[in-house]
């Protein structure tokens, strides 16, 4: 879908981080109609509760820092994102005995890298859920909106899938963990992958060649690793030479039924040629909307070019990852591999709506360069992100509420293009205020990790320049014991990792 940042896109910075949740308050999602002719209304969907908010009619967002009055403003609206990678490489970086720049830090990334169990839907699309809980900081609340799609496919249920793999084989990617990286991943992807799925491989270093046009795995897969075996480390970094010898290459080896995506591999740190990523997007831009070629971005290297890949994935239709070892190179490309290829719904918003009666004030966390204009929900000329199967995407909101105020809290409603027919759909969820938990501390285990996984990034994006923080915030000290009393008592390896990432970042603020 074409961009329209310019109008669709609003930045912002210094906003609340982003959290997510994994049990708690389910509430009824329901179809909505948008009105429009297009909409699939009656798409076997069961429609209860009460509908989603009418078509906005605008409102502008407050300047950086500020927090809408509802009774102004009462609409917040942004493109999903199930970027991680953010997340990844502040762990690797913190691993390495330094801080991550604040600039790297991304709260909706760390929040949605940690997987929910939220209701998932039968079909294409999304449930909605939506909880919360109150803080000890008197009338402030996180108000988490959780967004799932069907559950990934098992590899014999999913469509084949055309992979372009696009490698850096500069120079800069000769360095351990970066080149020998990306091809134990590439292996373990192609090991993976079915016969009847097909792989081309297309390098870049001061010029990009085809490395191998697209092929049938059917009795080529020793050829493929061959390929990849065989890259190695030269030169300099055009990556745009790159990206669109790629997608020239998945063009020509299109194929109708099956999955077509470019999976660009490498440091981001381009030095040659044009590095700016809507230079390098709008080259490929007519391949991009009209094949519905799609882009999945794994980053790898200690010296990252994170703002260069997240703003790629981002025009690119797609996602990005962050992988530092081996073990994480297996779960991006072989475990999770349904979920990083597979597509679920395209051009995916959502909306919130909180009632002016009950709510004061409310904070997005993070998606500070995913905004979109309230008005430009429903057009769907605007884009918004795409999502693969398995996936999981959470919102989280500070809001402040009326003291003693009782009732409708806010109506969530996220809507999505059907990833074949490109039909409007949307589904929504509600949540009264008598429905927050009573205490952050208390509430369900995935509640807590979403809150310290914000908490977390909110630090490391303003340390002790903090003028805007999460409410209820209990510093890194607190943190350090939440995170390992959590991952304690859930003996989940996910949540050890957070929590030795928090003591690290502890001990490195000092």
């Amino acid at each position: 879908m074409e961009r329209h940042r310019a109008r669709g896109i609003r930045r912002g910075s210094g906003l609340l981080l982003a959290v997510t949740a994994v049990s708690g308050l389910l509430l009824t999602g329901c179809s909505a109609d948008s009105g429009s002719a297009s909409d699939s209304s009656n798409d076997g969907r069961q429609h209860i509760g009460n509908p989603a908010p009418a078509a906005p009619t605008g409102g502008a967002r407050k300047e950086d820092g500020e927090s809408p009055s509802p009774r102004s403003d009462h609409l917040s609206t942004f493109a999903l994102d199930v970027d991680t990678a953010s997340y990844g490489y502040a762990r690797s970086t913190l691993a390495d005995g330094a801080l991550p720049d604040p600039e790297t830090v991304r709260p909706e990334e760390f929040v949605n890298s940690f997987h929910q169990d939220y209701a998932r839907p039968d079909g294409d699309g999304f449930s909605v859920t939506v909880d919360g809980a109150r803080t000890d900081k008197e009338n402030w609340s996180l108000v988490r909106v959780g967004l799932a799609t069907r559950a990934a496919e098992s590899d014999a249920e999913r469509p084949p899938v055309a992979l372009t793999f696009v490698v850096d084989v500069s120079g800069s990617m000769g360095d351990p963990g970066r080149l020998d990286l990306a091809q134990k991943g590439l292996d373990k992807m192609t090991d993976r992958l079915r016969d009847d799925d097909s792989v081309a491989v297309v390098t870049f270093s001061d010029t990009a060649r085809v490395a191998l046009r697209m092929t049938r795995l059917k009795n080529n897969r020793g050829r493929v690793h061959q390929v990849i075996d065989d890259l190695a480390a030269t030169y300099d970094t055009n990556l745009a030479a790159g990206v669109e010898t790629g997608y020239a290459t998945a063009v020509a080896g299109l194929r109708e039924g099956a999955t077509n995506r470019v999976v660009l591999v490498s440091d981001g740190l381009a030095n040659t040629g044009d590095t700016d990523p809507d230079g390098i997007l709008d080259r490929i831009d007519t391949a991009r909307r009209e094949n519905g070629i799609t882009l999945f971005g794994v980053g790898v290297g200690h010296e990252y070019g994170d703002a260069l890949m997240e703003r790629l994935a981002d025009k690119g239709d797609g996602h990005t990852a962050y992988v530092a070892n081996e073990t994480e190179a297996t779960t991006v490309f072989a475990r999770d591999l349904t979920r990083n290829i597979g597509l679920a719904a395209r051009d995916a918003k959502a909306q919130v709506a909180f009632d002016p009666h009950t709510v004061v004030q409310f904070h997005l966390v993070g998606y500070d360069d995913r905004r979109v204009a309230d008005d430009d929900f429903r057009d769907d000329s605007v884009d918004g992100g795409e999502v693969g199967p398995g996936h999981t995407v959470t919102a989280l909101y500070a809001v402040r509420t009326r003291a003693g105020a009782h009732g409708h809290l806010a109506t969530a409603t996220v809507r999505w293009l059907d990833p074949a027919t490109r039909a409007p759909h949307e589904e929504s969820g509600q949540i009264e205020t008598d429905a927050l938990g009573s205490s952050l501390r208390e509430a369900p285990t995935g509640l807590q990790v979403t809150a310290v996984a914000a908490y977390f990034a909110d630090s490391l994006r303003f340390g002790d320049r903090r003028w805007t923080t999460l409410p209820g915030d209990p510093g890194l000290a607190g943190l350090a014991t939440w995170s390992r009393q959590l991952a304690e008592s859930t003996e989940n390896t996910d949540l050890a990792r957070l929590a030795d990432a928090i003591v690290q970042a502890h001990e490195l603020e000092g």
